[in-house]
């Protein structure tokens, strides 16, 4: 089977290093070419232009930012696109921009898999993602035996658009969980207190606070879901809420920090910077 992956990022670039272990060829682009180029180490076939990357493989799986560069990036595509093509669309675009990338690859007659992953860059790599796939009945099983090198899980939701209105429910609750532990951790380091003593091996106790708390504390954040793509995210939510009637403050207020910390420059760092946003610069 021979892959193409369009967009080689954190996440992109690790499910393209997991399909070649898998012994797949795979193809990959990346409007930066030099972060591309890093994975012909691995046997990847680093293309030049989007068409060149597709042409002739299937599936095509895009892992970009969000849905207006999906599109962009597929239509570039299209002059190297088969009929019938199975396109993985596994980026988090919303509810909006999934159905318009649905359109898409009906007037480009590709197969839509409305498929995003949860999971940053440690499941990524490690092959533990849990993709939200969404789509055609008839595609469900190659889909999950696809996914099968980098994920742990598959969920499958039925019509496309499920799985991008689902990640959103998801995102919910990790960027407003992210958003109170800076709050409760900006508020101990505050007071010269250790917080995650507070509720280690207790109910209140998640590996996600074990995780993010030594980064908020450091005050150094390595990437591993950008805060800049949580800004997106939790825009996406906030839409998505509205459009069901449902409340979105508590998101909006997660979002209006993240805002904040990518304001002062933590744009391309984690989303724990959000702590910067709560606790003062001195």
């Amino acid at each position: 089977m021979t892959l193409a992956v369009l967009g080689t990022g954190i996440m992109g670039a690790a499910v393209a290093r997991n399909w070649l272990k898998a012994g797949h060829d795979v193809r990959v682009w990346n409007r930066t070419r030099a972060n591309a180029e890093p994975l012909a180490a691995d046997g990847a076939v680093v293309a030049d232009s989007a068409a060149e990357a597709v042409r002739g493989a299937d599936p095509v799986v895009t892992m970009l930012f969000d849905a207006a560069s999906v599109a962009e990036v597929i239509r570039a595509a299209a002059p190297g696109l088969a009929p019938g093509t199975l396109w993985l669309q596994l980026s988090t675009v919303g509810a909006d921009g999934a159905d318009q990338l649905g359109a898409l690859a009906a007037e480009l007659g590709l197969v839509y898999v409305d498929a995003p992953v949860l999971g940053t860059r440690g499941p990524a790599e490690q092959g533990k993602l849990n993709v939200l796939a969404s789509g055609p009945d008839e595609v469900r099983a190659r889909v999950e035996e696809l996914a099968g090198p980098i994920a742990a899980k598959v969920t499958w939701l039925g019509a496309a658009g499920r799985g991008s209105r689902t990640k959103l429910v998801v995102n919910s609750w990790v960027l407003t969980t992210v958003a109170a532990l800076a709050q409760s951790v900006a508020l101990a380091d505050a007071l010269g207190v250790d917080f995650l003593p507070l509720i280690a091996g207790g109910p209140l106790d998640m590996v996600y606070a074990q995780v993010k708390t030594p980064l908020m504390q450091q005050r150094g954040y390595p990437v591993a879901f950008p805060a800049e793509g949580a800004v997106k995210d939790a825009r996406l939510v906030g839409e998505l809420a509205a459009q069901l009637g449902v409340d979105s403050s508590v998101v909006d207020a997660a979002r209006g920090l993240l805002e904040t910390a990518v304001a002062r420059g933590f744009d391309g760092d984690d989303m724990a910077a959000i702590y910067e946003a709560v606790r003062s610069p001195s």
